[in-house]
């Protein structure tokens, strides 16, 4: 058995999330059909650095797999992309070390949110956008972003259904992309790992801070508080992007 480290990316908008789930639509589902496909019938489990959720897009996910043969890592990306619909690319691909796990040898992950601020919906930016017809103050965003970086209690910041219980994160940064403003702006971050919808649920924050509907710091309040339900809002799915996983140095062979 040969184990595979993969990095592709994919538009979100017809799936539903990377988790495999029965009768549906998803990525996990689509890659493990088509690598059945290349092995005749056998079973190959993938695994994903992350579950993104439905409508949510991958600039660089990275997936780990068990493959019965050693085709080098260049014509798996190949083969794999012959297999895919056009919706799903592999743009790199290696042999990894016989124990690597996209998910548990995660360092750190970067997550993009992309802001649409015109007055309507952008009939061609809505599946690739989250959209915020109100104004934004760019010096409060910047504040409130100040805020968001460190280790912090994110129970605020998550979205009901999680089992997970350490609901402490750290942020090591939090950037503002304006080079396309007035018409989108990006929100960035950096840390060693999110809880469900947490990034999300920040965007929608921040965009409410931006528009003085809540006090320029009052993440800092939220994280004391520890309660979903005085965040609120949440972010659509469509603005969100997976950038890029980071893994330890030793992760390829």
């Amino acid at each position: 058995m040969t184990v595979y480290k993969m990095t592709l990316q994919y538009d979100g908008t017809r799936y539903h999330g990377f988790q495999r789930q029965p009768k549906l639509l998803t990525i996990q589902g689509t890659i493990e059909k088509a690598l059945t496909t290349m092995t005749k019938g056998k079973v190959v489990d993938v695994i994903g650095s992350g579950r993104t959720d439905a409508g949510v897009h991958a600039l660089g996910q990275v997936i780990s797999f068990d493959y019965p043969g050693d085709i080098p890592a260049d014509k798996m990306v190949k083969a794999l992309n012959s297999l895919m619909p056009r919706d799903i690319l592999f743009v790199d691909g290696n042999w990894a070390a016989h124990d690597f796990n996209a998910r548990f040898d995660t360092v750190s992950k970067i997550y993009e949110y992309r802001v649409a601020l015109g007055r309507y919906t952008d009939p061609f930016l809505r599946l690739y956008t989250g959209h915020y017809p109100f104004k934004v103050d760019l010096n409060r965003l910047q504040l409130a972003l100040e805020d968001v970086v460190g280790t912090h209690d994110f129970t605020s910041f998550e979205a009901s259904g999680s089992v997970i219980r350490n609901k402490v994160r750290t942020i090591y940064t939090a950037d503002l992309d304006t080079s396309n403003y007035p018409h989108e702006i990006r929100l960035i971050f950096h840390g060693d790992g999110f809880l469900y919808n947490m990034v999300r649920i920040m965007v929608a924050t921040l965009l409410e801070i931006s528009n003085g509907r809540r006090d320029v710091h009052d993440f800092l309040r939220l994280y004391d508080v520890q309660d979903r339900q005085q965040a609120r809002l949440t972010a659509p799915a469509s603005g969100l992007y997976l950038k890029k996983v980071f893994y330890p140095v030793n992760t390829v062979d």
